[in-house]
Order: structure tokens, then sequence, then C-alpha cells
């Protein structure tokens, strides 16, 4: 099982300072159609970001 921290690794391409829970999107990703998860996380000081991530293929995005 993935942790939030590293979803969030996986999603930004580096450690956050912090990442909150794994939570389900309710939304089917645009290449394979699979379940996609969203994760809260902070990569610096100044920003919140939330991450998606598909958990059948290797698709992401982010809310900036």
């Amino acid at each position: 099982m993935v942790t939030a921290e590293r979803l969030a690794e996986l999603i930004e391409g580096e450690s956050p300072m912090e990442a909150d829970a794994i939570e389900d999107a309710d939304r089917q990703c645009p290449d394979c159609d699979g379940d996609v998860l969203s994760v809260a996380y902070m990569p610096s000081v100044t920003e919140l970001i939330t991450g998606y991530k598909c958990q059948e293929c290797d698709w992401s995005t982010t809310d900036r």
C-alpha cells in the first residue's frame, strides 16, 4: 500500500514537505478509465496542492 507522501512524490517528482491522507477522487482517468486517487500536499512552505494519480497507469495531474 502506498503512503500519502509516496503518492505525492510520484505526482510531483520529489518528496513533499507534508502530505495529507489519500482519498478517492471520484473521477475516471482520461487515459485508461481507471480509478483516480487524490492527495493534498505541500511541495514548499508557501504552496498547498491537490494531486491526482491513476491507480492503473502513469497518468497524473495537479490543481496548479
